[in-house]
């Protein structure tokens, strides 16, 4: 299966440091963030790597090429303003295959995506997203996911207190290309605010639960948090 890797992001609270390289570049542990998630693609069989870039993407094309060094064939696409995830998405349409995997630059969730795309095949939905059991160990990110008994995503909320919301989304999702077909190109559009609501009301976003914690290097205390973990 294909993998997405979102990576246009401005970064803005990790600032200094991404005034001069963008988000998925910033070093731990001597290397860019970024190949932390390339190489556990690889090792989970996931050769075909399409990377979305904006911000500052030429030092991520200069620094990974066709990813051959890293054992993955990885392509390109350019967006010509911030056109949000689902726009970005829809912007690289040309490239997509019809059922792809979609990660965010920014965040590390290390468990096997082959049993994620098992699950996403097996389901038949349009979407998936993999989904932390919150109460296992706290992420930072305040709860986001509800599912009803089927293991569907029934209500995704951000900022609320609502006590159906039990999970968090981990930033690892799946799709069918058809789900962006119809979405007007040059525009833009977000995945959580316009496209979870649509296939919610589809019944057609299924959920991986996982108990593995995510990490994200969205805040400098994230970012320390990640470096700690993999020192």
């Amino acid at each position: 299966m294909q993998a997405v890797i979102l990576a246009g992001g401005l970064g803005t609270r990790l600032r200094p440091i991404t005034e001069r390289i963008p988000k998925p570049m910033v070093e731990v542990g001597g290397r860019p963030f970024l190949e932390y998630i390339i190489q556990h693609l690889q090792k989970h069989d996931f050769r075909k790597v399409l990377v979305l870039l904006s911000y500052l993407g030429e030092h991520i094309q200069e620094h990974f090429g066709d990813g051959s060094r890293f054992g993955v064939d990885i392509e390109y696409s350019w967006e010509p303003s911030p056109l949000g995830t689902a726009g970005a998405i829809r912007n690289a349409r040309d490239l997509l295959d019809a059922e792809f995997l979609v990660i965010y630059g920014d965040s590390f969730l290390p468990i096997d995506y082959r049993r994620v795309q098992e699950c996403f095949q097996k389901a038949k939905s349009l979407g998936l997203v993999v989904a932390y059991d919150n109460k296992l160990g706290d992420t930072g990110v305040q709860n986001n996911v509800a599912l009803d008994a089927g293991g569907y995503v029934v209500r995704y909320e951000k900022g609320t207190e609502n006590p159906e919301l039990k999970y968090v989304e981990a930033g690892v999702l799946c799709f069918r290309k058809e789900v962006f077909d119809a979405l007007p190109s040059g525009t833009a559009i977000s995945l959580e605010q316009q496209i979870y609501p649509r296939l919610i009301s589809q019944r057609q976003l299924r959920a991986f639960i996982t108990p593995q914690k995510f990490f994200d290097i969205g805040t400098h205390d994230r970012l320390e948090e990640f470096a700690a973990a993999h020192s």
